[in-house]
C-alpha cells in the first residue's frame, strides 16, 4: 500500500474512532472550557519499551485541528524509559482534551505490539527464520497493528484475503481434499500468486508437496513432526509453522530450519504500552 492510500484508509479510521468517541460533543470539555485557549500537555512514557504510531497519534489532534502542533523527541521504532517525555502538544485546550483518549489508545495499542514483536523477533536473530504476524487483528486496526508488527522487528503475512492464496482447512474439505484445492487455486489465481497450503499431518505435507504447493503451513505439528515434515519437503516448498507458537518454544522450533514462523499473538495478545498526557498547562495567546 503506497504512502497516499495508507494516510487516506488511516484517516477513515481515526474519523470512525472520533466519531465513536464524541458523537455529539464532549460534554465535559465544553462545560469547563466554553471558549478558545491555547495550552500544550506533554506526552509521558510509564514503562519501558518500543514506541510505534506517532504520527496517528498526532492526525487524531489535527484532524480535530489542523493547527494543532506536535513536537516529538522520540521516532516509531526507538527505545523508551519510563519517565521519558515523547512529545508536547499544543493548541486548542478543547481539541487536546477531547482527542486524547483516542490518540492514547492508537498509541498505546501500537506500541505495546511493537514491544512484544521485539521481544519475539530477538528470539530470532541468528537464524533464517522471519517472524510473521497473521490477520487475527482488532476490526478497523488492521492497516495499524500490522505497521506495528513492522516497527517492532516482524514481517507482515497477507494483508487481507485479497492479497494473496492460503489454502487452510475448510478450504480443503469445500474443494475435496489437497490436491484438488491446489489445482482449484492455480486455475482461478494469476500465476504469480504463490499458492500456500496449510497442513495438519505428515499425509496432507506429502499431499501439498506433490500438488505443487509454493508454501506448506505446519499448523499445530510437535517439533518432531515438523521435523519430519522439513525432511519430507525437502526444500521443495518454502515452510512456516503456525499454532501455539510461544516465546518458550520459538527457538526450538527455528532450530529445524523454517523459512517463517507465524503467530496471532503478536496483534491479539500483546499487552499495551502504559503512556500518557500530562501536565496541561494553559499559555498566553
Amino acid at each position: 500500500m503506497n504512502p497516499i492510500t495508507m494516510q487516506l484508509v488511516a484517516d477513515k479510521y481515526i474519523k470512525m474512532a472520533l466519531e465513536e468517541d464524541i458523537n455529539s460533543e464532549d460534554v465535559s470539555t465544553n462545560a469547563v472550557m466554553p471558549e478558545y485557549k491555547k495550552g500544550d500537555v506533554q506526552l509521558i512514557c510509564k514503562e519501558d519499551g518500543i514506541i510505534a504510531g506517532l504520527q496517528i497519534f498526532e492526525r487524531v489532534f489535527t484532524l480535530l485541528d489542523e493547527k494543532t502542533q506536535v513536537e516529538f523527541f522520540v521516532k516509531d521504532g526507538e527505545k523508551v524509559k519510563k519517565g521519558q517525555t515523547l512529545a508536547v502538544v499544543t493548541g486548542d485546550i478543547r481539541v487536546l482534551l477531547s482527542g486524547e483518549r483516542t490518540a492514547l489508545n492508537y498509541l498505546q495499542r501500537l506500541s505495546g505490539i511493537a514491544t512484544y514483536t521485539h521481544s519475539v523477533a530477538k528470539l530470532l536473530e541468528g537464524s533464517k527464520t522471519k517472524l510473521l504476524d497473521t490477520r487475527k487483528t482488532t476490526p478497523g486496526m488492521r492497516i495499524f497493528e500490522k505497521y506495528a508488527v513492522r516497527i517492532g522487528g516482524g514481517c507482515n503475512h497477507r494483508y487481507n484475503l485479497s492479497d494473496g492464496v492460503l489454502l487452510k482447512d475448510n478450504h480443503i474439505d469445500a474443494a475435496g481434499g489437497v490436491k484438488e484445492a491446489v489445482a482449484a487455486a492455480k486455475a482461478y489465481a494469476p500465476f504469480v500468486r504463490k499458492i500456500e497450503v496449510e497442513t495438519e499431518n505428515l499425509d496432507m505435507v506429502k499431499e501439498a508437496v506433490e500438488a505443487g504447493a509454493d508454501i506448506i503451513m505446519l499448523d499445530n505439528m510437535t517439533p518432531e513432526q515438523m521435523a519430519e515434515a522439513i525432511r519430507v519437503i525437502d526444500g521443495r516448498a518454502e515452510t512456516e509453522c503456525s499454532g501455539n507458537i510461544t516465546k518458550e518454544n520459538i527457538k526450538t522450533i527455528t532450530s529445524l530450519g523454517v523459512d517463517y514462523v507465524s503467530s496471532g499473538a503478536l496483534t491479539h495478545s500483546a499487552p499495551i504500552l502504559d503512556i500518557s498526557l500530562k501536565h496541561l498547562r494553559v499559555l498566553e495567546g
